[in-house]
């Protein structure tokens, strides 16, 4: 079992002093691995630690010399947007034989490395453990043959162990996310997205082949996040007569005007038999029985390559800074540590236990018992299972419930990528509940002017992937038109509403709840998610487009900064969206590696403007090139975007120069990222069964009649879980001046930048995790959202 306890512990009282720590990469390689290595690099200098690098993974543990060599603040610089890893990562046989463990050793010992952080798929880390075993009769046996003095057994007598998970795969349990994966959707998406376009002009049917030879998270995910007609994964082998199910699926399509089919199938995608199901049998079964123009594309390494995400960033960061402070904390009683993600917060997990966990779903897999397999992966993964059968294959209409009940849904506030995912979502498990929906253009302004319309399961095909909000979205709010709204609710005959947008529609619901002592037509359900890119709402960790956003003004920085390549030393002051929540410019200033971002939660004044001038003017006098400071629109009225360009323009004469750049609307563009896409349809499904219990709960003789707090709900990601909440109960966790929640979790996160920038600064330890199959009391709404 892990540990259970909940401590807080300042790391400034942890000191590597006279400790040498060794990073290395082994087995695949994925996108973050890069930021990972240099959380732990500069976390481990920061404590006082040595840090050094093993090069090709194992390989060079074992050949030693050169690929051995010791790491500097500088030498991690400029490597956290590049995608693989730098210091190489190789599979090694000679790693798996006692010989190649001895070498190994013997490197280790000669430089006084006791402490080792492996990034790595389970393998690496299962091999990483047997060599933590071995440890003191290896160093025996180095002793007897005389390559070291019997003063060293005494001096290192146990080697210390913290894995991170780095593989595209996801298929680590006891993590909700492994380093890569995010960025693995990345370039699965993009692909998909770009293939849509030239499917849709020539009507072709397109079968997609994604990595995942034991686990199908990429395809199913990948699935979710583009509407595919079709999904086939290791896991969950289709029924016998498959093959015509899909193609009676492809053909209902087609049937209803859709140009285009997609089909995605994970490389390890097998039929109840154990028989495999390749993308190229796939294609001669679409060609045989329907005789559509179809194509194969094999995505193959392109899923490991480029740019890690916004989120891979963040989630290396913090593992590689949690890994140093464990192995700070270790004892040689203390079991070898992995770091996970659970929800927002990391942990540690006992490794064998996770690793245990891994082979067992393994062995389910070929035990043919899929429906344990599907449960061992673990909640999120049954829960993106469940919403695409949902949303993907639509029941024949004598098989709907009648529920004889209208829900509205609208779009509020701000546009937000992963809004029309969201709404898609909403109005095909709206559907599939028995209601009729109807749509609301220009939210409530559209409202009140009567711009609703009944939209059917095929007029929100392809929303998912569309960026802005295709109903259209304001900022008005209802409190001035609410005897207009109520008509128009007695007009359609609307028993519920689903409102997806930002702090306007929070302040809506608070509005129209307040309304119902006047209105009737008020009192039925209400609910909100959350969409917004400033992510300011008040009950819940993440909104809808906050992710998009994120990756826009991360991959900008990352252009901003390469463009100073070559040039003398140059400061970037980078203004971000966000209104009064510093949300975007902390998260991003993590991503991007910025060496200061100001927020309005985090006061400032010109003592510490100074101080951060002339902290980045010693660094750039040493051998940083390049300088990032972020700063959120309304951080501070007097210090703004030009008094700050000025400021570090002014006092860094002779060292820097400078340059600014006010982001803007770019932020809230764009194609949504996969994660809003998932997170959007998933919030949302679950919105409508709300809603749907809700009416069944609360129709009363002919009517349905919804008068309690309950019954007006903000659906929000909280840690691991999605809870349905009150509205009327946040208002007392609401900064309403400043549109803010009086309490926010990513703030954090910045301890953990101010570090990674070279400040002293404190940072809390995280708390010890539970493996979440070990622990079986699941909460009832439990869902892990956040790992989409």
């Amino acid at each position: 079992m892990a540990q259970s306890d909940t401590k807080k512990i300042f790391f400034e009282n942890l000191s590597g002093a006279g400790k040498a720590i060794a990073v290395l990469t082994s087995g695949g390689d994925a996108q973050g691995m890069n930021a990972a290595v240099r959380a732990v690099v500069r976390m481990g200098l920061y404590v006082g630690a040595k840090v050094y690098f093993i090069r090709e993974g194992y390989q060079g543990m074992v050949d030693g010399g050169e690929n051995i060599t010791e790491a500097t603040w500088e030498s991690v610089s400029s490597m956290l947007q590049v995608g693989g890893t730098v210091i190489g990562s190789a599979r090694c046989k000679d790693f798996r034989t006692h010989e190649g463990r001895l070498k190994a050793a013997l490197n280790l010992v000669t430089l006084g490395i006791t402490n080792l952080c492996v990034i790595g798929g389970d393998g690496s880390l299962t091999g990483a453990n047997l060599f933590r075993a071995e440890w003191s009769g290896l160093l025996a046996e180095l002793v007897e043959q005389g390559s070291i003095e019997a003063q060293s057994v005494q001096n290192y007598t146990a080697l210390h162990i913290v894995g991170m998970v780095g593989s595209i795969d996801n298929d680590f349990c006891g993590t909700d996310m492994t380093i890569g994966t995010d960025s693995a959707l990345h370039r699965i998406i993009e692909v998909v997205d770009a293939i849509m376009t030239t499917a849709q002009s020539h009507q072709r049917t397109f079968v997609l082949e994604v990595m995942g030879r034991h686990c199908g998270y990429l395809a199913l995910v990948s699935a979710l996040a583009c509407g595919a007609d079709w999904v086939l994964i290791p896991e969950m082998p289709p029924e016998d007569g498959w093959e015509e199910k899909m193609c009676q699926k492809l053909s209902a399509t087609r049937s209803r005007g859709t140009r285009l089919n997609i089909i995605i199938v994970a490389e390890g995608a097998i039929d109840r038999h154990g028989k495999p199901i390749t993308s190229s049998i796939v294609k001669d079964l679409v060609v045989k029985c329907l005789g559509f123009d179809t194509r194969v594309t094999i995505l193959g390494h392109v899923q490991r390559g480029g740019t890690p995400s916004a989120f891979d960033r963040i989630l290396a960061s913090r593992m590689g800074v949690e890994a140093v402070l464990a192995l700070l904390e270790t004892t040689a009683n203390t079991p070898a540590w992995v770091v996970s993600l659970s929800g927002n917060q990391s942990v540690r997990l006992p490794l064998m236990e996770c690793v245990e966990m891994t082979q067992k779903v393994q062995k389910a897999m070929d035990e043919k018992k899929f429906e344990e397999a599907v449960k061992l992966r673990g909640r999120s993964f049954e829960n993106n299972l469940r919403t695409y059968k949902l949303l993907a294959h639509r029941k024949p209409e004598s098989e709907l419930p009648t529920s004889n009940f209208n829900v509205a849904v609208l779009n509020v506030g701000a546009p937000a990528a992963g809004m029309n995912a969201a709404v898609r979502s909403a109005v095909r498990v709206g559907i599939s509940e028995g209601h009729r929906m109807f749509a609301v253009n220009d939210g409530f302004e559209g409202f009140y002017k009567g711009q609703i319309k009944e939209i059917k399961w095929s007029d929100v095909g392809g929303w998912t992937g569309q960026g802005g909000s295709l109903l259209g979205t304001k900022r008005t709010l209802p409190a001035k038109h609410v005897g207009k709204i109520a008509e128009q609710m007695r007009t359609h005959n609307i028993n519920a509403l689903l409102v997806i947008g930002g702090f306007e529609a929070f302040l809506s619901l608070l509005e129209l709840l307040t309304a119902r002592g006047k209105y009737d037509e008020f009192c039925v359900p209400m609910i909100m998610v959350p969409a917004t890119v400033s992510n300011n709402i008040p009950g819940s960790d993440l909104s809808i487009g906050a992710d998009t956003a994120l990756n826009a003004i991360t991959t900008t920085c990352d252009r901003i900064k390469q463009s100073a390549s070559g040039t003398k030393r140059r400061v970037f002051i980078i203004e971000t969206m966000g209104g009064y929540c510093g949300y975007l410019a902390t998260v991003a200033g993590l991503a991007a590696g910025a060496d200061a971002a100001y927020i309005y939660e985090e006061p400032f004044d010109i003592r510490d403007l100074q101080a951060n001038v002339e902290h980045l003017t010693e660094k750039m006098k040493t051998s940083i090139q390049r300088g990032l400071v972020l700063r959120n629109e309304n951080s501070n009225e007097n210090y703004t975007t030009d008094f700050i360009y000025q400021l570090y323009t002014e006092e860094g004469k002779g060292v820097f120069d400078c340059r600014k750049n006010v982001l803007g609307h770019m932020q809230q563009g764009g194609a949504p990222s996969p994660f809003d896409r998932n997170f959007g349809t998933k919030i949302s499904a679950k919105a409508m069964q709300w809603v749907t219990k809700k009416l069944v709960e609360t129709f009363r003789q002919g009517r349905v009649f919804a008068n309690t707090e309950d019954s007006c709900c903000l659906l929000g990601m909280r840690r691991r879980a999605l809870i349905f909440q009150p509205v009327v109960q946040l208002k007392g966790e609401t900064d309403f001046v400043h549109r803010i929640p009086k309490e926010q979790w990513w703030l954090k996160l910045r301890p953990l930048m101010k570090i990674l920038a070279k400040y002293k600064t404190s940072y809390d330890v995280s708390d010890s995790g539970q493996l979440e199959h070990v622990v079986h009391n699941r909460p009832k709404d439990s869902d892990a959202s956040v790992a989409m």
